[in-house]
């Protein structure tokens, strides 16, 4: 008897404590905190927020006033806000892309698609963002050993950031070329400058870009942005993310090169850090496998958006006439 008894008072407590377990999980979903929304299609908190739409996502965070709508390949439409919504164009440099410099073909292809998308984005009314490699002498004294292997051409030391890359002949009517014996006129010889330092010619946008950005930030609507890493958003802030903060920036569309290394850094940190991330596949490139490419395929396709240039410029040419 006095084991039955015991039986029956652990039933009763066990039950007793199990109760209001049960009750809670069947009513977790209509328990909020304070200053988030009991609408379902409602993401985020009242300062920061996505609302799901019926087909894709508003991320205008309420500012709907001459929002406009971007087809995308997956999860629908997204909404922006032009305002709250930047081009961020990432390491489109001559040490990147340069013939004499063994630059990438497949980063030099991108760059008339997009100086067609940054014409797009200012005629919308939307910032156009530069961040390269621009590094001062306490950039590399304080650079971490594995960055100074990484970008050393011979695996010593000397030839990483800041060491002197020499001079460079090209044409004087193209500087963007390499000079070959079938060029036509005069050639120029070039110093390409201390290896990715601030106004070095090697740390310059290659081409048409260049012009496009000294253009752009004369004019107030692009804006340049040294970094010191792979990624322009890394650490506590940089100088692109304190810009976005004093401009209540939320959405980033971002290409350059590569796509898989400073492109990729650069888009996930920001994401780390709450904005919208899209990534533009039509300008961006990068010298690395094919592999590299589908892993940040996926990875943007589960954390943010992708988006080819040639969907969105119609709306963002009819923003720009609203």
């Amino acid at each position: 008897m006095k084991l039955l008894n015991f039986l029956s008072v652990t039933c009763a407590v066990l039950s007793a404590s199990l109760a209001p377990q049960v009750y809670c999980d069947s009513h977790r979903h209509s328990r909020r905190l304070t200053g988030v929304s009991n609408d379902p299609t409602i993401f985020g908190n009242t300062l920061n927020f996505w609302r799901k739409l019926e087909n894709g996502w508003d991320l205008t965070r309420g500012a709907t006033t001459h929002s406009i709508s971007l087809p995308t390949p997956q999860n629908g439409p997204i909404v922006i806000q032009p305002n709250a919504s930047a081009l961020v164009i990432i390491d489109m440099q001559n040490f990147f892309l340069h013939e004499s410099l063994n630059g990438d073909p497949k980063g030099r292809a991108i760059v008339p698609t997009t100086i067609t998308l940054i014409h797009a984005f200012r005629n919308a009314g939307m910032p156009v963002l530069w961040t390269n490699w621009g590094m001062t002498d306490y950039d590399i004294i304080n650079a971490p050993p594995a960055f100074i292997q990484g970008f050393s051409s011979d695996d010593t030391s000397l030839t990483s950031f800041g060491s002197e890359m020499g001079m460079v002949v090209v044409p004087e009517s193209d500087q963007s070329i390499a000079a070959t014996s079938t060029t036509p006129g005069p050639n120029i010889t070039i110093d390409a400058g201390r290896k990715l330092t601030r106004g070095a010619w090697n740390a310059q946008p290659w081409g048409d870009l260049f012009k496009e950005q000294i253009e752009g930030v004369a004019n107030g609507t692009d804006f340049y942005f040294n970094k010191n890493r792979l990624s322009g958003m890394w650490g506590a802030s940089t100088p692109m993310q304190t810009w976005l903060q004093d401009n209540s920036m939320t959405t980033l569309f971002f290409g350059g090169v590569n796509i898989d290394q400073c492109v990729f850094g650069t888009l996930i940190d920001a994401y780390y850090k709450a904005y919208d991330v899209i990534l533009v596949d039509d300008v961006s490139a990068t010298t690395s496998p094919s592999f590299a490419t589908q892993m940040v395929d996926y990875n943007v396709g589960l954390d943010g958006w992708r988006v080819n240039s040639t969907d969105i410029l119609p709306a963002l040419m009819n923003a720009s006439m609203t």
